[in-house]
């Protein structure tokens, strides 16, 4: 019945989707109603993720459900998702988790509710993409993206120290990531050299011989 209506094949991208469009259902509603919004999101993405449980083939290595659009192929960017039996764990654990955080929160986020949910469902959009993300290139824009939401999470609403522990995070996410992508650029040029193919794809990466002399 699933194959009927094409799932899984649309199923990886509205996962990142269906996120996106609750925050902006957050940011244009009423403040009172942010929470319930936001609830309702993200109930609809763990509904959403079930059936990739159901339909993932533990028998089967390699990745699941795939998907391939080209972005900035001169670049060799390409949209790409996909899930393997490591991932489709962490997506689902993500999706199921996100409607407890949101109920959680009920009692505790008693200001600037619509910026709190509206940084939550994107914070899930930044994390669900980087499980799935099979293209480094995106991988690196789902992992920026996700930062961003935690970092106003922890600076606007956590506690005592919050602005202390919001601006070291930034700073330790920020070497990190400058680092992970001089590593993703050094693959990427190395790949190039070798085979004369432009790829940010994580397969093609992961057979670059990493020899430093």
């Amino acid at each position: 019945m699933l194959e009927s209506i094409g799932y899984p094949g649309w199923a990886l991208t509205a996962l990142i989707v269906v996120p996106l469009i609750g925050m902006v259902a957050v940011l244009a509603g009423d403040e009172a109603r942010a929470k319930h919004t936001a609830l309702g999101f993200t109930l609809v993405n763990a509904l959403l993720s079930l059936p990739l449980w159901f339909g993932f083939n533990a028998a089967s290595g390699g990745m699941q459900f795939a998907v391939n659009a080209p972005w900035i192929p001169g670049w060799g960017i390409w949209y790409r998702l996909g899930v393997d039996g490591i991932s489709v764990l962490l997506v689902l654990l993500l999706t199921m988790l996100m409607p407890l955080a949101v109920l959680g929160s009920y009692r505790y986020i008693t200001r600037r509710e619509r910026a709190f949910y509206a940084n939550m469902l994107l914070l899930e959009t930044g994390v669900v993409g980087a499980f799935m993300a099979l293209d480094m290139f995106l991988f690196f824009v789902f992992f920026e993206l996700m930062l961003v939401p935690m970092y106003f999470i922890i600076g606007i609403w956590g506690g005592e120290r919050r602005v202390y522990a919001a601006i070291k995070f930034f700073l330790f996410t920020g070497v990190g990531s400058l680092l992970m992508l001089v590593g993703i650029l050094y693959l990427f040029f190395k790949h190039r050299a070798l085979t004369g193919d432009a790829s940010f794809a994580y397969f093609d990466l992961l057979r670059v011989p990493l020899t430093f002399t």
